[in-house]
């Protein structure tokens, strides 16, 4: 039988038992144990559930250890997580002893050390900095793995990235203003003008969801802007939910360049699917812009879409070059940290307390295809297909597991 014929058996196994899950899900609940560690990552200030989350999950009968200061970067501080139930850990050990792991940035050599065996991780993948040594040692603990960055939802959109990418959009165009005034060094103008004064020029190149969301915010304050893109039909969408008529273009060199000589901000919001992001805008196009913009990458972390952008740090956020300022902090964000723990939050609560309604992640990996498409491993063995071609690593197909009930 070929590959297809057994992939289309397991599709319906896994229906079938779809079906089985459904009607008994209600009587097959399931106590777990849920560890939030605190982020060791460079930067990383975000947590992986608010005391909203934490106060749903421990009112259905659930266990939540949260590490000592997990969440005191965003603002939410022990007393918070123990006044809706939470145990607060002072053992780091402890945290990954939980049935269930829910962190930011990927784990560490030191904290898959630390996980017992057998529990369910769910964390950013960071596939760029990823390293073979870190798979292995994940499939050794026999772990199922779910990223953040492929989950999808109903609908087929990915919640997460989609719900970061509106924060790094409208948080790119306040950082602009930031530095286009006097106490940053700026070219002293207000974006967006006021009355009798014409208002700042904004280019945006991407018009993804980074894109929109700087559109409408840059729009908001009342900026003049101009939206460039590869593609017609994000072109097309982004006007259709803007509800109103801006300029737009196909990336060409002469038109964006006549576009960057006269731009007050460049907002960098185009990304690849895979690889690196491409770079359109030249050294020579930043050289003529005029001395004081500002250039905000939000692609930085896929290589950036200026030639001149390199990585910095929140800490350190800004380089100037040619006379024109340069914003290259990947993690953006991070930089608002309480906002982006509640976007993460209402997608993770939620699906945390539906795999203790199913029984647990295998049924409710049965129930989503969604959940199934973030899950990279799946009880230890590896079912990523980029990941094992790229490690050179053997993996199985996730359904025909499913089918075997492994």
């Amino acid at each position: 039988m070929s590959k297809k014929g057994f992939y289309e058996l397991a599709k319906e196994a896994v229906s079938t038992q779809t079906q089985e899950v459904a009607m008994h899900s209600k009587n097959n609940t399931k106590k777990m144990t849920i560890g939030i560690p605190k982020e060791i990552a460079f930067q990383e200030n975000r947590v992986g559930l608010s005391p909203h989350g934490v106060q749903l999950l421990v009112s259905q009968g659930h266990e939540v250890l949260v590490e000592n200061h997990a969440g005191i970067n965003a603002k939410f501080y022990n007393e918070d997580y123990e006044s809706v139930g939470a145990e607060i850990v002072y053992e780091k050990e402890k945290i990954f002893e939980s049935d269930t792991i829910i962190k930011i940035s990927f784990p560490t050599e030191e904290e898959i050390g630390l996980m017992k065996p057998g529990i369910t991780l769910l964390s950013a993948l960071h596939s760029g900095m990823l390293k073979k040594e870190y798979i292995n040692a994940l499939v050794n603990k026999k772990v199922t793995a779910l990223c953040f960055e492929y989950l999808k939802d109903e609908s087929g959109s990915y919640p997460v990235l989609q719900a970061m990418s509106e924060i790094a959009g409208s948080t790119s165009i306040l950082i602009a203003a930031e530095y286009l005034s006097n106490i940053n060094n700026g070219k002293g103008v207000m974006l967006g003008g006021i009355s009798g004064i014409p208002p700042s020029e904004v280019v945006i190149l991407g018009a993804g969801t980074v894109g929109l969301f700087a559109c409408r915010a840059a729009l908001g304050l009342g900026a003049e802007v101009k939206v460039f893109d590869n593609s017609l039909h994000r072109l097309r969408r982004l006007q259709n939910d803007l509800g109103t008529r801006i300029y737009t273009s196909i990336i060409q060199p002469i038109t964006l360049s006549k576009a960057l000589r006269t731009a007050d901000v460049a907002i960098g919001a185009l990304r690849a699917g895979e690889g690196l992001s491409p770079n359109v805008v030249t050294e020579e196009m930043v050289m003529q812009m005029r001395n004081g913009s500002v250039i905000v990458d939000v692609s930085i972390d896929q290589g950036g879409v200026f030639e001149t952008s390199k990585t910095t740090t929140h800490t350190q956020p800004i380089f100037e070059k040619h006379e024109v300022i340069h914003y290259c902090v990947p993690n953006i964000p991070s930089r608002v940290a309480r906002t982006a723990s509640y976007a993460i939050n209402n997608i993770f609560a939620p699906m945390l307390a539906d795999i203790g309604f199913f029984g647990g992640i295998k049924n409710y990996i049965w129930e989503h295809e969604g959940v199934r498409h973030g899950t990279y491993i799946y009880k230890g063995n590896l079912t990523n297909k980029h990941i094992a071609e790229r490690f050179k690593i053997p993996y199985k197909e996730l359904d025909l597991l499913i089918a075997a009930q492994l």
